[in-house]
């Protein structure tokens, strides 16, 4: 079975990392989805059945994936299906695994902090590459020797435009990504 599927539930173990004998990062972890429904007799929500699967993400989804999933969340995956089945000792076991592609936090949930990785994914130890981002042509850029590479200055807020008309304005710290205040 190759089907895609998308499974929204919470992480139930660790992220266990590791690297392949041919140097591919990958990283694994239970994910549990239980249904919930509303029992109009008792007027409460009930659980129903909980599904169990094994999440499996590869190079650099691994890497994040390390990095940013938990024990407890919440979790959005997006990924293959695949159905096992295997014998032991006259039992037969089942197991459903995803191999992921996508994996987010569930915003239903509570809230997150995302830092944008280039294409390649930046090494860890290296500093986050940084986008130019502009709401409004005349907003403030940055100058560059390269005319299709825009490189801000180290550590340094600056001010975009979050209107067409120009009437607002976010202030963002140009080495994490992150807002720092509203200006007038």
């Amino acid at each position: 079975m190759n089907d895609m599927i998308t499974v929204r539930g919470f992480v139930a173990s660790e992220v266990k990392s590791s690297t392949t004998t041919r140097g591919t990062s990958t990283a694994s972890f239970r994910l549990g989805t239980t249904e919930r429904r509303y029992d109009r007799a008792s007027n409460t929500w009930v659980d129903g059945n909980t599904n169990w699967y094994t999440v499996q993400s590869f190079r650099y989804l691994a890497g994040h994936v390390g990095c940013s999933v938990k024990k407890g969340q919440r979790v959005i995956v997006v990924g293959k299906l695949r159905l096992r089945q295997w014998e032991h000792e006259g039992r037969v076991y089942h197991v459903a695994e995803i191999d992921a592609e996508s994996v987010g936090h569930d915003l239903m949930c509570g809230s997150a902090n995302f830092t944008r990785m280039n294409g390649t994914s930046a090494p860890a130890g290296s500093a986050p590459p940084v986008e130019t981002v502009s709401a409004h042509e005349d907003s403030p850029g940055w100058e560059s020797d390269d005319e299709d590479e825009q490189v801000p200055p180290e550590h340094e807020s600056v001010t975009t435009g979050l209107e067409e008309d120009g009437t607002g304005t976010l202030m963002v710290d140009t080495t994490t990504g992150e807002l720092v205040g509203a200006g007038a």
